[in-house]
Protein backbone atom coordinates (compact mmCIF):
# COMPACT_ATOMS: atom_id res chain seq x y z
CA UNK A 1 0.00 0.00 0.00
CA UNK A 2 1.23 3.52 -1.50
CA UNK A 3 0.56 5.94 1.41
CA UNK A 4 0.91 9.65 0.65
CA UNK A 5 1.75 12.29 3.90
CA UNK A 6 0.42 15.73 3.97
CA UNK A 7 1.82 18.24 6.34
CA UNK A 8 -0.30 21.35 5.22
CA UNK A 9 0.64 24.42 4.99
CA UNK A 10 0.19 27.53 2.80
CA UNK A 11 3.77 28.38 2.31
CA UNK A 12 5.35 24.99 2.73
CA UNK A 13 3.21 21.90 2.26
CA UNK A 14 5.01 18.72 3.33
CA UNK A 15 4.69 15.39 1.48
CA UNK A 16 6.22 12.27 2.43
CA UNK A 17 5.44 8.94 0.80
CA UNK A 18 5.94 5.99 2.29
CA UNK A 19 4.89 1.68 0.88
CA UNK A 20 3.61 -0.30 3.35
CA UNK A 21 4.32 -3.65 3.06
CA UNK A 22 3.65 -7.12 4.50
CA UNK A 23 4.23 -7.49 8.58
CA UNK A 24 3.87 -3.31 8.85
CA UNK A 25 7.40 -2.76 7.21
CA UNK A 26 7.98 0.74 6.17
CA UNK A 27 9.80 1.89 3.11
CA UNK A 28 10.78 5.51 2.20
CA UNK A 29 9.31 6.43 -1.15
CA UNK A 30 9.57 10.33 -1.60
CA UNK A 31 9.52 13.33 0.54
CA UNK A 32 9.40 16.97 -0.65
CA UNK A 33 7.53 20.26 0.24
CA UNK A 34 5.26 22.33 -1.94
CA UNK A 35 6.16 25.64 -1.29
CA UNK A 36 4.39 28.92 -2.81
CA UNK A 37 5.39 32.68 -2.45
CA UNK A 38 4.59 34.67 0.11
CA UNK A 39 4.77 37.67 -1.81
CA UNK A 40 2.23 36.46 -4.10
CA UNK A 41 -2.04 36.48 -3.56
CA UNK A 42 -3.55 34.00 -2.09
CA UNK A 43 -5.74 33.06 -4.94
CA UNK A 44 -2.42 32.07 -6.63
CA UNK A 45 -0.88 30.90 -3.85
CA UNK A 46 -3.90 28.23 -3.16
CA UNK A 47 -3.98 26.97 -6.97
CA UNK A 48 0.02 26.77 -6.96
CA UNK A 49 -0.08 24.10 -3.41
CA UNK A 50 -3.00 22.47 -5.34
CA UNK A 51 -0.83 21.79 -8.69
CA UNK A 52 1.96 20.60 -6.79
CA UNK A 53 -0.45 18.35 -4.75
CA UNK A 54 -1.82 16.97 -7.67
CA UNK A 55 1.28 16.34 -9.76
CA UNK A 56 2.80 14.06 -6.70
CA UNK A 57 -0.43 12.12 -6.52
CA UNK A 58 -0.16 11.63 -10.31
CA UNK A 59 3.49 10.82 -9.89
CA UNK A 60 2.84 8.15 -7.23
CA UNK A 61 -0.52 6.89 -7.19
CA UNK A 62 -0.91 6.14 -3.56
CA UNK A 63 -3.26 4.05 -2.35
CA UNK A 64 -4.72 6.46 0.78
CA UNK A 65 -3.43 9.96 1.61
CA UNK A 66 -2.90 10.82 5.20
CA UNK A 67 -3.53 14.21 6.09
CA UNK A 68 -2.56 16.41 9.60
CA UNK A 69 -5.40 17.89 11.20
CA UNK A 70 -5.45 21.34 11.48
CA UNK A 71 -5.00 22.69 15.52
CA UNK A 72 -6.41 25.76 16.75
CA UNK A 73 -3.69 28.21 16.83
CA UNK A 74 -3.27 31.60 18.21
CA UNK A 75 -2.24 33.48 14.78
CA UNK A 76 -5.84 33.30 12.61
CA UNK A 77 -3.93 33.27 9.49
CA UNK A 78 -2.04 30.70 9.91
CA UNK A 79 -4.85 28.26 10.82
CA UNK A 80 -6.61 29.51 8.13
CA UNK A 81 -3.66 28.85 5.33
CA UNK A 82 -3.48 25.37 7.05
CA UNK A 83 -6.90 24.44 6.83
CA UNK A 84 -7.40 25.52 2.89
CA UNK A 85 -4.03 23.97 1.81
CA UNK A 86 -5.73 20.54 4.09
CA UNK A 87 -8.99 21.25 1.95
CA UNK A 88 -6.77 21.22 -1.37
CA UNK A 89 -5.17 17.88 -0.46
CA UNK A 90 -8.59 16.43 0.35
CA UNK A 91 -9.92 17.72 -2.97
CA UNK A 92 -6.86 16.38 -5.15
CA UNK A 93 -7.36 13.39 -3.36
CA UNK A 94 -11.01 12.90 -4.19
CA UNK A 95 -10.67 14.04 -7.37
CA UNK A 96 -8.78 10.80 -8.01
CA UNK A 97 -10.95 8.34 -5.60
CA UNK A 98 -8.75 8.13 -3.06
CA UNK A 99 -9.28 7.57 0.26
CA UNK A 100 -8.71 10.17 2.61
CA UNK A 101 -7.43 9.92 6.47
CA UNK A 102 -7.06 12.92 8.56
CA UNK A 103 -4.82 12.37 11.80
CA UNK A 104 -3.68 14.68 14.71
CA UNK A 105 -0.35 15.65 15.78
CA UNK A 106 -0.57 13.99 19.20
CA UNK A 107 -1.56 10.53 17.22
CA UNK A 108 1.78 10.89 14.82
CA UNK A 109 3.37 11.08 18.08
CA UNK A 110 2.13 8.40 20.10
CA UNK A 111 2.28 5.69 16.67
CA UNK A 112 5.93 6.41 16.65
CA UNK A 113 7.71 7.41 19.53
CA UNK A 114 4.64 5.81 22.02
CA UNK A 115 4.51 9.47 23.34
CA UNK A 116 1.54 11.60 22.14
CA UNK A 117 3.57 14.91 23.40
CA UNK A 118 6.54 13.76 22.19
CA UNK A 119 9.60 16.68 20.91
CA UNK A 120 10.11 17.05 17.40
CA UNK A 121 13.05 16.05 17.48
CA UNK A 122 12.47 12.74 18.88
CA UNK A 123 10.13 12.17 15.46
CA UNK A 124 12.45 13.00 13.15
CA UNK A 125 15.14 10.64 14.59
CA UNK A 126 12.38 7.74 14.79
CA UNK A 127 11.09 8.92 11.55
CA UNK A 128 14.30 8.41 10.02
CA UNK A 129 14.80 4.60 12.35
CA UNK A 130 11.92 3.44 11.08
CA UNK A 131 12.40 3.97 7.17
CA UNK A 132 15.75 3.51 7.41
CA UNK A 133 17.08 6.44 6.83
CA UNK A 134 21.03 7.96 7.19
CA UNK A 135 19.99 11.11 7.79
CA UNK A 136 16.91 13.09 9.12
CA UNK A 137 13.95 14.09 6.77
CA UNK A 138 14.81 17.91 6.09
CA UNK A 139 12.71 20.30 6.39
CA UNK A 140 10.40 19.99 9.00
CA UNK A 141 7.78 19.82 7.27
CA UNK A 142 8.87 16.92 5.03
CA UNK A 143 9.45 15.04 8.36
CA UNK A 144 5.71 15.83 9.50
CA UNK A 145 4.71 14.51 6.14
CA UNK A 146 6.62 10.91 6.70
CA UNK A 147 5.34 11.05 10.25
CA UNK A 148 1.77 11.36 9.17
CA UNK A 149 2.07 8.35 6.56
CA UNK A 150 3.46 6.61 9.18
CA UNK A 151 0.71 7.45 11.75
CA UNK A 152 -1.58 6.20 9.37
CA UNK A 153 0.49 3.05 8.52
CA UNK A 154 0.41 1.85 12.27
CA UNK A 155 -3.03 2.65 13.41
CA UNK A 156 -4.84 -0.46 14.84
CA UNK A 157 -5.88 -2.86 11.94
CA UNK A 158 -9.76 -2.26 13.27
CA UNK A 159 -9.23 1.44 12.90
CA UNK A 160 -9.30 1.78 8.69
CA UNK A 161 -10.81 4.88 8.65
CA UNK A 162 -11.56 5.17 4.70
CA UNK A 163 -13.16 1.68 4.70
CA UNK A 164 -16.63 3.23 4.33
CA UNK A 165 -15.59 5.92 2.51
CA UNK A 166 -13.41 3.80 0.18
CA UNK A 167 -16.50 1.49 -0.80
CA UNK A 168 -18.51 4.95 -1.27
CA UNK A 169 -16.09 6.20 -3.68
CA UNK A 170 -15.82 2.60 -5.64
CA UNK A 171 -20.43 2.73 -5.84
CA UNK A 172 -20.27 6.45 -6.67
CA UNK A 173 -17.20 5.97 -9.51
CA UNK A 174 -19.62 3.18 -10.81
CA UNK A 175 -22.64 4.95 -10.71
CA UNK A 176 -20.57 7.70 -12.78
CA UNK A 177 -19.74 5.33 -15.21
CA UNK A 178 -23.08 3.67 -15.82
CA UNK A 179 -24.78 7.38 -15.99
CA UNK A 180 -21.59 8.01 -18.43
CA UNK A 181 -22.42 5.09 -20.62
CA UNK A 182 -26.11 5.53 -20.68
CA UNK A 183 -25.41 8.98 -21.90
CA UNK A 184 -23.39 7.30 -24.34
CA UNK A 185 -25.99 5.34 -26.17
CA UNK A 186 -28.68 7.79 -25.65
CA UNK A 187 -26.11 10.22 -27.84
CA UNK A 188 -25.09 7.26 -30.32
CA UNK A 189 -29.39 6.52 -30.47
CA UNK A 190 -30.11 10.24 -31.44
CA UNK A 191 -27.33 9.99 -34.16
CA UNK A 192 -28.44 7.15 -35.38
CA UNK A 193 -31.80 8.73 -36.18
Amino acid sequence: MIIFGVDPGLTRCGVGVIEAGAYRRLSFIHVDVVRSDPHTPQDLRLLEIYNGLCAKMDEFIPDVVSIERVFAQENRNTVLGTAQAAGLAMLAAAQRGIPVAVHTPSESKLAITGNGRAEKIQMERMVARILGLNQLPKPADAADALAIAICHALRPAGAIQGGEREQHLTKAQRQWAQAAQRAGKTSSAKRAM
